[in-house]
């Protein structure tokens, strides 16, 4: 899964993403920038 990397300031492919739910109850996906290895996070749809 691709998410915007602050660092680099490009999508980036997401490595070891899981996924993980928001305090209000909604999907993200959490991972690391697969160049600078920078913390990803990207909100996801409901299912």
């Amino acid at each position: 899964m691709e998410a915007y990397c602050v660092k680099c300031k490009s999508k980036k492919e997401m490595q070891e993403g899981k996924e993980v739910t928001m305090k209000n109850g909604r999907r993200a996906m959490q991972g690391t920038c697969s160049d600078c290895g920078t913390k990803l996070f990207r909100i996801l749809g409901n299912k």
